[in-house]
């Protein structure tokens, strides 16, 4: 009895190995089947992240002097408002940083000591996202405030990004088409403009959910140019979102950068998302980890220059002997800075804004500012008050 179970346990095992053989295909047919439904779930899941403490990051560094209690308290209680996890790194002050340290071409050292200071406390918030193997981090700086409305605005922003820089869906791997045609040829003149009412269907990202080639996402900035038509090393795709109602009217946006042209040529309500020409101020950028590889080698080891911002500036253009980044922008943007009631030389460490005083606290083109609602939302409230109305 034993001796013919024995024997028989060869056609036992083949009959199992095919009836498991026919479950996969089943199965796999099914996948396959429905494989648009799951790519759909995967592009969703991928965009919840942006939903989560730190925006779809791995972390959120805030960098700002540690004296300045003011400022840590304004962000650590904005940050818990809207439910986000932020780190803070010590910024620096010249007098901390060894002379020698201080990387210089033949000309000197250049630029104001608070400057200095500046860009050693971003450049030690970037040697941590090495340190720490980070596949990506938003840096704030201390004065930062955003929008109630921060979580959908940046998955807007997430659709926008990918929109530029993700392939097309179906292309080929090894020779990859884009929406933007300048991307892989900024030689290019004329810019793609992209309407977020008809985006692209793209390659969904594995990495981010703001998408796989980038190095520097300029969310927080005092205003950039869209790609000059005659730069031959920034792609010209833009993507248009009209009729954005999270964005102020015409009369409360700014840039230091002229002209506007955001303001010269679309309708009002609009936010564009494109590459970064002549970016200004590093209210909030986000890294990824390749980022922050490429600006520790660009920025921190070649010499200071310029100001930090500049310095970033060279870095997303390609320029001074920098190294180009993928720098994505929008404009207007998603971060800006609080300016509190109260002496006017108190609200920055590195310029001079005078000593007038303010009576009243404001945040730059944020117009239902996290800051200025605080009081509806302790409460639970969604009446938000409107920094920035229609007239």
């Amino acid at each position: 009895m034993i001796q013919q179970f024995c024997l028989r346990r060869p056609l036992w095992s083949f009959l199992a190995a095919v009836l498991t053989l026919a479950l996969f295909f089943s199965l796999t047919n099914k996948a396959q089947l429905n494989g648009p439904s799951l790519g759909r779930r995967s592009m969703h899941a991928a965009l919840n992240n942006i939903n989560n403490a730190t925006l779809g990051f791995e972390k959120i560094f805030v960098v700002g002097l540690p004296e300045r209690t003011d400022r840590r308290d304004g962000l650590t209680f904005q940050a818990d408002l809207s439910n986000l996890k932020i780190e803070f790194i010590d910024g620096v002050k010249d007098d901390q940083i060894a002379t020698k340290a201080i990387p210089i071409d033949e000309g000197g050292l250049t630029i104001k000591p608070a400057e200095v200071g500046c860009w050693r406390g971003h450049m030690n918030a970037i040697a941590e996202v090495i340190r720490q193997n980070l596949t990506s981090v938003l840096i704030l700086e201390d004065d930062a405030d955003w929008d109630v409305r921060i979580h959908d605005q940046l998955r807007d922003f997430a659709l926008s990004t990918r929109a530029l820089i993700q392939p097309l869906a179906g292309s080929s791997p090894s020779s990859p088409v884009y929406a933007d045609p300048t991307f892989l040829d900024p030689s290019q003149r004329d810019p793609r403009e992209i309407s977020f009412d008809s985006l692209p269907n793209t390659v969904l990202p594995r990495q981010s959910p703001y998408g796989d080639d980038w190095d520097l996402l300029w969310v927080g900035n005092c205003g950039l140019h869209f790609p000059f038509a005659s730069s031959k090393t920034i792609p010209k795709g833009r993507v248009i979102h009209r009729d954005d109602k999270t964005v102020a009217p015409k009369k409360d946006l700014w840039s230091i950068n002229k002209p506007f042209t955001l303001v010269d040529d679309y309708p009002a309500h609009t936010r564009a998302v494109s590459h970064a020409q002549e970016g200004v101020c590093t209210l909030g950028y986000a890294l990824s980890h390749r980022g922050a590889r490429r600006i520790m080698q660009e920025v921190a080891l070649k010499p200071v220059t310029d100001a930090y911002d500049i310095l970033l500036r060279f870095f997303c253009e390609g320029t001074h002997g920098r190294r180009k980044g993928v720098c994505v922008a929008p404009q207007p943007p998603y971060f800006h800075h609080h300016r509190p009631a109260g002496p006017r030389s108190s609200m920055s460490d590195i310029g001079n804004h005078g000593d007038d005083f303010s009576k009243e606290s404001r945040t730059d083109m944020v117009r239902w500012s996290v800051r200025l609602n605080s009081d509806l939302i302790i409460d639970g409230r969604t009446d938000y008050v409107e920094q920035y109305p229609d007239a």
